[in-house]
C-alpha cells in the first residue's frame, strides 16, 4: 500500500474577516519530495501555505499534514527588531544553555534545551552551509541586508529538519551567490519541501510543481520548465477544442433556421391547398403540422442548447489571465537637470542627471540599501552593513521630487488599508481614483480595504507603487530597492515596460540582470565592501 500523501487538502475554503473569499474548496495533495507552488500574483499561494503552517486556519475544510511544519515567510525580513538567535529558531535553547553554563540549574532550561546541546555547533554549520559568516546571535534583522536575514531565516529550518518545510520566496533580495547557495539547500534537502517562488532556476531544480489557479491546485509531474511545456500544449488543445464548439454552434443554429423557413414553407403550400380539401381533413393536417413543427422545435432548440454548454465548458478551459497596468506619470526631466549625486569612500562622485538610469549592484550585504537610505536622510543603522561608510557622504539630491520604492515595504501601516497607504501621499486624490488605480494593479474589491498586514508580498509591492504613481507632481526620481521581488513574470513585464516609458530618472538596486537589461541601464555601479563605486 502506498503511503499517504504528506499534505492533504479537503474542501478547503477561507475568506479573510471582511468576507473576501482568498479559497474556495480546495481539494489536492501535495506529493514526498521537492514541489514548486506556482501562479499568478494573488492567487492565494502565500495564503495557501500559512493555512498548511498553521498559521490560518480554514473557513471550512480540514487540512492534513504528516509531522511538523516549519514555515518560511516571506516577510520574514520585516521583522527587523528580531534577533539572528530568534530567525535561526534558537532562542530558547541559547537562553537555557546560557542560563546552566552559568550555573543555573532550574530544571525548565534543562526542558527548553531538551538535550540539544550542540545546537550553537549546528547552527554555525547550517550557516556555513549558506556561505554566511557566523553572526552574533544577538544581533538585530534589522542589522542585515534583507538577503542576509532571509539566509538566516533559512539556516533555522536547517537546523530546524522537520518534516514538511515551506518556503515562500525564499531568494528574494539575493544576489547570485545567495540563490546558488539556496539551491543547494534545496537539492540537498530531505523530508517534504514546498517552494513557492519566481525564480526560475530554483523552480527548475523542483521534483514536482504544483498551480495555484482559478481556485484550483493542478501537479505538474516535473520542475517549471515541464510545467510549461505542458500548459501550453493543454492550452493549445483547449483553444482547438473552443474553436470547434464554437463552430459546432454555429452550425446547429444554421440548422435550426433552415429547420424554420422549411416549416413557414410547408405552412404557406397549406394554405393554398385548403379549398380543394374538407374542413376536418384541414383540421387534422393543421394540427399534425404544428405538432411536428413544435417537435422539431423542441429537438432543435435542444441540441443548440446543448451545444452552446458545451461551448461554455470549453471556453472555461481557455484561459484569460489579467496581468497588471502599470502607467507611471511622466515628469518631463530635462536633459541636462542634475537630480542626483553619489560620492563613495574614495571621494568618488558620481553625477545623475536628466532621465538617466543608473543600476546599484553589489554582494548582498555590502550596503546598497543602506546607501540608498542615507541619500534620501534617512539615519543609519548601528551595526548596518554599511556602518563603516558612515564616516562619508553617501551624497544629495538636487529635487525634493523623489519616489521611493523599498525592499522591505516596510513603511506601510500594518493595521491601516491600502487605500489608507496611499491617500497618506496623495491625500487630493479621492478614493475612487485611489481604488481605480489599485484595481489596475490587482489590488481589487476589499482588498483595498483589509489591512496592510494581511496582503501578501506582491500585493503590499503593488501598494508601494500607486504610491509612486499617483504622486503629484510626480517625481523626478524613481528610486527602487529590488523591485522585481514577490512579482511573477508578466507583471515584470508590464513593470518594464513603463518603466522604459518613464522620462524621470532612474536608480535600481537589483539582482535580476534580466530586468537590468531590460529597463535599459546606462550606468552600472559596483559597490564594494569597502564603500567604493566601482564602473562595472
Amino acid at each position: 500500500m502506498p503511503p499517504s500523501p504528506p499534505i492533504v487538502l479537503n474542501a478547503v475554503t477561507f475568506a479573510w474577516p471582511d468576507g473576501t473569499l482568498a479559497l474556495d474548496r480546495l481539494s489536492a495533495t501535495f506529493p514526498a519530495g521537492r514541489t514548486g507552488l506556482v501562479g499568478a500574483n494573488g492567487a492565494g499561494k502565500s495564503t495557501l501555505l500559512r493555512l498548511i503552517a498553521g498559521e490560518l486556519s480554514p473557513s471550512q475544510g480540514s487540512i492534513t499534514v504528516a509531522g511538523e511544519v516549519a514555515y518560511l515567510p516571506q516577510t520574514v525580513t520585516l521583522d527587523v527588531g528580531a534577533t539572528v538567535a530568534d530567525r535561526l529558531g534558537i532562542a530558547a535553547q541559547v537562553a537555557a544553555l546560557r542560563a546552566i553554563e552559568s550555573g543555573d540549574a532550574d530544571p525548565r532550561h534543562f526542558d527548553a534545551l531538551a538535550d540539544d546541546w550542540d545546537v550553537e555547533v549546528r547552527a554555525a554549520e547550517a550557516l556555513r552551509s549558506l556561505d554566511l559568516p557566523a553572526f552574533g546571535l544577538e544581533r538585530r534583522v534589522g542589522e542585515l541586508s534583507g538577503g542576509e536575514a532571509m539566509l538566516v531565516a533559512l539556516a533555522g529550518l536547517i537546523v530546524r529538519r522537520a518534516p514538511v518545510t515551506l518556503w515562500d520566496e525564499p531568494t528574494n533580495n539575493l544576489d547570485r551567490a545567495g540563490r546558488a547557495a539556496v539551491a543547494r539547500a534545496a537539492a540537498a534537502w530531505s523530508g517534504t519541501l514546498v517552494v513557492v517562488s519566481h525564480d526560475l532556476d530554483l523552480l527548475e531544480a523542483m521534483d514536482q510543481t504544483a498551480e495555484l489557479y482559478g481556485a484550483r491546485l493542478t501537479l505538474f509531474g516535473g520542475p517549471y520548465s515541464f510545467y510549461e511545456a505542458e500548459l501550453a500544449q493543454r492550452q493549445a488543445a483547449a483553444r482547438q477544442a473552443q474553436r470547434t464548439a464554437e463552430a459546432a454552434v454555429r452550425a446547429e443554429k444554421r440548422s435550426r433556421q433552415a429547420a424554420e423557413t422549411a416549416i413557414a414553407r410547408r405552412a404557406k403550400q397549406g394554405k393554398k391547398e385548403r379549398g380543394s380539401l374538407p374542413t376536418i381533413l384541414l383540421n387534422e393536417r393543421r394540427k399534425h403540422a404544428q405538432e411536428s413543427a413544435g417537435q422539431l422545435r423542441v429537438t432543435l432548440d435542444g441540441r443548440v442548447a446543448a451545444a452552446e454548454d458545451k461551448a461554455q465548458a470549453a471556453a472555461e478551459l481557455v484561459r484569460e489571465d489579467v496581468h497588471l497596468r502599470i502607467d507611471l506619470p511622466d515628469p518631463g526631466v530635462a536633459p541636462g537637470k542634475r537630480i542626483a549625486e553619489l560620492i563613495d569612500a574614495a571621494g568618488r562622485r558620481i553625477i545623475i542627471q536628466g532621465p538617466e538610469r543608473v543600476a546599484l549592484v553589489g554582494a548582498n550585504g555590502v550596503g546598497k540599501t543602506t546607501l540608498l537610505e542615507r541619500l534620501l536622510g534617512r539615519p543609519v543603522t548601528p551595526g548596518s552593513a554599511v556602518a563603516v561608510a558612515a564616516e562619508f557622504p553617501a551624497g544629495r539630491l538636487w529635487t525634493d521630487r523623489v519616489g521611493y520604492l523599498p525592499q522591505r515595504s516596510d513603511g506601510l501601516d500594518p493595521a491601516g488599508s491600502a487605500v489608507d497607504a496611499v491617500r497618506a501621499v496623495a491625500p487630493e486624490v479621492t478614493v475612487g481614483a485611489i481604488r481605480s488605480q489599485l484595481a489596475r494593479l490587482l489590488v481589487r474589491g476589499d482588498a483595498a480595504l483589509r489591512p496592510v498586514g494581511t496582503l501578501s508580498g506582491g500585493e503590499r509591492f503593488r501598494v508601494a507603487l500607486a504610491r509612486l504613481i499617483l504622486a503629484d507632481p510626480p517625481p523626478h526620481l524613481l528610486i527602487l530597492d529590488e523591485p522585481t521581488n514577490n512579482l511573477d513574470r508578466p507583471s515584470v513585464t508590464q513593470l518594464t515596460d513603463a518603466l522604459t516609458a518613464c522620462r524621470g530618472a532612474l536608480l535600481v538596486v537589483s539582482h535580476d540582470h534580466r530586468f537590468l537589461d531590460d529597463v535599459g541601464i546606462n550606468v552600472t555601479l559596483e559597490l564594494t565592501a569597502a564603500g567604493e563605486l566601482l564602473s562595472a
